[in-house]
């Protein structure tokens, strides 16, 4: 965990070191952004678009559909998972224009600074000083940010309530206007209130279903604020592609073949 003041935008640092449970992974979207910093062999992201490898890092802003990643034989990385709002001030363009495209971390810092970066992070002696150059690197670019206030105030409703809020609700309470609020989330976000509470009160659903025992899928819809299990079902194809029993069928099936594996919680095997 970060250091104040990036514990506000930031939800973890990480290392990542080792081979993949599966050499392609599904990620449904989360209401959330990544930034990784390659240290090994590149990576494979495919989205709607064409794929494409990845050798010094990417950044993924608050995605609005399933991506997969693809792992060479040994991965090595280091890491950031942002809250939705964290991204913006370390990202000198609009997260609109990166929504569902990945950047290499390049494009965003330029070519020297990142390769810079990466050999630091390379030549560091353990993950903890890895992690803590990148903590430094992160206060250093940190920078001011126009709206962040009134969008972090409002994504922080949003989580708390696990995405089950009205946003015409969240629009009076900030005094603002929809327009302006969209427009703000969009600029550092990079989707709507309203797709981020979409995509929030699935992933909330998603966490609170444990694949070792039953699911009552009616139960589960209606505490989560779905309309019946039929929208819920939707919801589940629309975000991941499988019903939810399939879903189910591939996280029980991730936990067989890799008891305990740090990944199993949010990534699905694609093949």
């Amino acid at each position: 965990m970060p250091r104040p003041p990036l514990d506000g935008l930031i939800d973890d640092l990480y290392y990542l070191d080792g081979a993949s449970p599966y050499a392609r992974l599904t990620l449904p979207p989360a209401p959330s952004a990544l930034l990784i910093l390659n240290l090994g062999a590149p990576f494979r992201i495919r989205t709607d678009l064409k794929p494409a490898d990845y050798a010094d890092g990417c950044v993924v802003t608050t995605p609005t559909r399933a991506w997969e990643f693809g792992y060479p034989p040994r991965t090595r990385s280091v890491g950031v998972h942002f809250k939705a709002w964290g991204l913006a001030p370390f990202v000198p363009v609009p997260a609109v224009e990166l929504c569902d495209r990945p950047v290499t971390v390049e494009q965003v810092w330029g070519r020297s600074a990142t390769e810079a970066l990466r050999d630091r992070l390379a030549t560091a002696a353990r993950p903890h000083e890895m992690l803590t150059l990148l903590e430094d690197e992160l206060r250093r670019r940190l920078s001011e940010t126009p709206g962040l206030g009134l969008v972090r105030h409002t994504s922080s409703v949003i989580t708390a309530t696990g995405g089950a809020v009205a946003i015409g609700d969240l629009t009076a309470a900030t005094g603002v206007s929809s327009t302006h609020l969209a427009q703000r989330f969009k600029e550092l976000v990079g989707v709507t209130p309203k797709r981020l509470a979409r995509t929030q009160r699935f992933a909330a659903t998603v966490f609170s279903i444990d694949p070792a025992g039953p699911v009552d899928w009616g139960d589960l819809a209606g505490g989560a604020g779905y309309f019946d299990q039929a929208h819920f079902g939707h919801e589940f194809r629309a975000f991941t592609g499988l019903t939810p029993t399939r879903y189910v069928e591939v996280r029980r099936r991730f936990r067989r073949e890799h008891p305990g594996h740090v990944l199993d919680s949010w990534p699905l095997p694609a093949d």
